[in-house]
């Protein structure tokens, strides 16, 4: 099993009706985890790879009624890293 995650932003609260569906998608088999997180409205999808992929993913969140907007990364964007100052010629 290869375990992957995808994180997506949405933009409307979910109804009610959408976070019933939501639990009826737990039970896909390959499914591992789905988690909210209301402040950042973000859903974090853990699935298994060899069952399932990206794609499959998103449109089964959307079919439950789920308002996404984008596809986010998992590894925030890090900082350029400096360049050394260069150092006078003599």
């Amino acid at each position: 099993m290869t375990t992957v995650e995808v994180l997506y932003r949405y933009d409307l609260h979910p109804t009610e009706a959408t976070m019933i569906s939501v639990g009826v998608l737990r039970e896909v088999y390959g499914i591992r985890m789905i988690k909210f997180h209301e402040a950042e409205k973000t859903v974090r999808v853990e699935y298994d790879a060899t069952r399932l992929n990206e794609p499959a993913i998103y449109q089964l969140l959307r079919r439950t009624g789920l308002d996404i907007v984008e596809s986010l990364p998992l590894i925030p964007p890090q900082p350029e890293p400096e360049a050394p100052a260069a150092t006078p010629a003599r």
